[in-house]
């Protein structure tokens, strides 16, 4: 397992190219709700400037999507996180995230993530620490505002601020 980048590692924007590789990743992952193929090409056209993918020898093995917050202009939301299971233990995800926070310029940063994902949460709480910033976590989307009747985890939010 390495933990130091590899000189095969490239942080960088998707493409439209990449929006197919983006929902293999996300469709292997087995723990992200999948998305349509073809929302993972819009989101490499219009998210670009706000999502990165990481390219592991050519090859796109980790991708993280966000985008700006409309109404909170220097709020970075982070929608997915995905690193390709033989790309895993290499850091990319944090390198990822680091990445947007430094290329967005963002003041703070949110995401939504499940009480029963541990290793998200403890992905989310390094990045935290890393920044020096505070970590809150509060009710945003409840089991009952999901169309499947209740049986979606609700969607706790985690804003880390400041992250400058």
């Amino acid at each position: 397992m390495q933990s130091a980048k590899s000189l095969s590692d490239k942080l960088r924007e998707p493409t439209i190219e990449d929006g197919s590789a983006m929902w293999r990743v996300a469709r292997d992952s087995e723990r992200l709700d999948l998305n349509t193929p073809y929302a993972y090409l819009l989101w490499a056209r219009d998210f670009a400037a706000t999502s990165v993918v990481a390219e592991v020898d050519g090859v796109v093995g980790g991708f993280v999507s966000g985008y700006i917050r409309p109404d909170a202009p220097g709020t970075l939301m982070v929608w997915q996180v995905a690193v390709d299971e033989a790309c895993r233990g290499r850091g990319l995800a944090g390198r990822m995230l680091d990445e947007l926070a430094e290329r967005t310029g963002a003041h703070a940063l949110e995401t939504t993530i499940t009480a029963d994902n541990p290793e998200s949460i403890a992905l989310f709480s390094s990045f935290a620490r890393r920044r020096g910033a505070e970590h809150t976590v509060a009710d945003l989307f409840t089991a009952d505002v999901f169309p499947d009747g209740g049986e979606h985890e609700p969607e706790l939010l985690h804003r880390i601020s400041p992250l400058h």
